[in-house]
């Protein structure tokens, strides 16, 4: 790309081009060098938006993140419709993206990433922090319309249902989990509590 070309939103233009490389080649392949290539754009791009490579990985989190918003709010308001452990694989679905897991991965692998979440003032892991409160607010409402057992530790089920989730869907051999073993996954979990 020429030098002195106005870019329209480099930031997004950088941020689809992180996450394309991200999904295609894992976290060892996200680099400044790989995103810029990937967008099409000078590497100068990159550090005239950001201080530095984790100050855009964390804006880019945090994007990620914000755009979860719908699909979380969509969780909290399916209360008293379907059934519950459907509700559960569908929020579950929404919250381990492919995209997802791959940020899941990054920030645990980078340290100052992770610092740079803390200075924003973002959970340790936001995607799964963002989950989890998600379903903890949908099964306190289903508790609350009688559709799980007043008895159920909902603050002890979300996070269970989040981690187990997560390792069904970070086994990269087998890909993602089909429903079949999300539903089997959730059903199990919920024992005695739906």
């Amino acid at each position: 790309m020429p030098t002195g070309v106005h870019l329209k939103n480099a930031r997004e233009l950088l941020f689809n081009a992180a996450e394309r490389v991200l999904r295609r080649d894992g976290v060892s392949g996200l680099t400044s060098r790989a995103v810029t290539t990937e967008a099409g754009v000078a590497k100068g791009v990159m550090h005239r938006h950001f201080v530095d490579f984790d100050s855009f990985l964390a804006e880019l989190v945090l994007d990620r993140v914000a755009q979860l918003d719908g699909p979380m709010a969509a969780i909290r308001e399916a209360a008293g419709t379907g059934t519950v452990a459907d509700n559960l694989v569908d929020a579950l679905t929404a919250v381990f993206s492919p995209l997802a897991v791959a940020i899941v991965a990054l920030v645990v692998t980078r340290e100052g990433l992770r610092a740079r979440l803390r200075e924003a003032g973002a959970a340790r892991f936001p995607l799964i922090a963002e989950g989890s409160a998600a379903i903890t607010a949908y099964l306190a409402a289903e508790q609350a319309l009688g559709r799980v057992a007043d008895s159920a530790d909902i603050a002890t089920l979300s996070p269970t249902l989040i981690g187990a989730t997560h390792l069904l869907f970070t086994d990269r051999e087998g890909g993602p989990p089909g429903a079949e073993a999300l539903h089997k996954l959730v059903i199990g979990v919920l024992h005695g509590a739906a």
